[in-house]
């Protein structure tokens, strides 16, 4: 047989892989060691106790006849969606169908997977730094050309840097698809939404898609920043929305998600237009078996009154560990951005070193682990990413650490 060629000239790793393997190796040369991880976003807090007991009884009742549920329906049970589109988007004033709302088990399967929606010569522009994802599946696709010097040669990418006040420039030709992150992984930015509406005006006007990541929008405070693309003008044209409850209720481990593909946003097939709603209920179709139905039961306790609560005050717990970052790191005088309406802090590195350079001497003399921006693409040279979702001890403690190495 012959294997994907595309797959094999992925360069190296998956990123988080690699930062894995590299903390294996120093923990296996220096026994005894431990090291406090900043790196990985994975959430610490316990479920909210509301949604774990949905959880459990939605599982008890699986044991009964009357509580038993097969297959699930394709596209999500219809009370979860109805509670998403209810929490998510009525109550913001958006109007959409249910039937425009899809239930998965991560965000992440379904920015990687909504690629095999386009042709394979689709152009592709990515805010650079990036989510790691973003760019991978579309460079298995075969979308992306060569990688030459840190860079894919057919992939547009649009800087979004501390010198442009972290707010990607539209791009200079005309691309098919934009990826959009926001609140941003890695950056932890935002975009308001007049900053927003000149990505959607530009998509209708170019006949593009948007790809727009909200995976992170439940750290957004205040009314300024737009929760969902959506809140833009004719953003339902162009736009598909992913979103988690991996960070909004802890489901990294539990595993459930969304997206919302509006029957208005369509793509051409030769001279006809093609709604993409129905093409990714085909896809659906043909390749996942749904969320269980007990998991789709948490994550609609997650929007009852008191789930949400409970919800919440682990929001606030992690907010509280980014505070903890930059109220630490910003008197030793280092470049620090993000923070406040996500749960990454992003730096730039001292003495002009790389990320990768400052991931190692955080680790052998500090035994603090982050991530080397290097890893999100080309304009992640010389940054560093820390994340909220670790325990306040550890939070306290690693940034005391940081600041020591600067």
């Amino acid at each position: 047989m012959r294997i994907n060629q595309f797959i094999a000239a992925l360069p190296g790793s998956y990123l988080f892989s690699d930062i894995a393997q590299r903390v294996d190796r120093y923990l296996s040369e220096n026994p005894g060691k431990s090291v406090l991880r900043l790196g990985i976003g994975d959430v610490t807090r316990p479920l909210a106790p509301y949604v774990a007991n949905a959880f459990a009884d939605a599982a008890r009742g699986m044991a009964t006849a009357e509580g038993f549920c097969g297959y699930p329906p394709g596209d999500g049970e219809p009370d979860l969606i109805e509670a998403i589109n209810r929490h998510d988007y009525r109550s913001r004033g958006i109007k959409l169908e249910n039937d425009e709302i899809f239930i998965s088990d991560g965000a992440k399967t379904d920015v990687s997977g909504l690629q095999e929606l386009f042709s394979a010569d689709t152009l592709v522009a990515f805010t650079d730094p990036v989510y790691p994802v973003y760019v991978d599946s579309n460079a298995m696709a075969g979308r992306l050309g060569e990688y030459v010097d840190g860079r894919w040669t057919r992939a547009v990418y649009l800087p979004t840097t501390a010198e442009n006040g972290f707010v990607p420039p539209l791009p200079d030709k005309r691309v098919d698809v934009i990826y959009l992150c926001y609140p941003n992984n890695p950056t932890g930015t935002v975009l308001t939404k007049e900053q927003l509406k000149v990505f959607v005006d530009w998509a209708r006007k170019n006949e593009a898609l948007i790809i727009y990541d909200a995976a992170y929008k439940a750290f957004i405070q205040g009314d300024e920043i737009p929760l969902s693309i959506y809140e833009v003008e004719g953003a339902d044209e162009v736009a598909i929305e992913c979103s988690s409850f991996s960070k909004t209720a802890g489901f990294t481990g539990v595993r459930c998600a969304y997206t919302v593909v509006p029957k208005k946003v369509k793509g051409r097939n030769g001279d006809q237009w093609v709604g993409l709603n129905g093409l990714w209920r085909r896809r659906l179709g043909s390749k996942c078996n749904g969320v269980s139905y007990p998991v789709q039961m948490a994550a609609k306790a997650v929007f009852d009154e008191e789930g949400w609560r409970q919800v919440q005050e682990n929001i606030v717990y992690y907010r509280n560990n980014a505070k903890v970052l930059l109220d630490t790191l910003k008197p030793t005088g280092l470049s620090v951005f993000g923070g406040e309406h996500a749960p990454y802090v992003w730096l730039k590195t001292p003495e002009g070193i790389s990320g990768w350079e400052f991931f190692d001497r955080l680790l052998n003399k500090v035994q603090v682990v982050g991530t080397p921006g290097e890893g999100f693409g080309p304009s992640g040279a010389g940054y560093f990413r820390l994340t909220a979702f670790s325990t306040l001890e550890t939070t306290v403690e690693a940034a005391k650490r940081v600041a020591s190495c600067i």
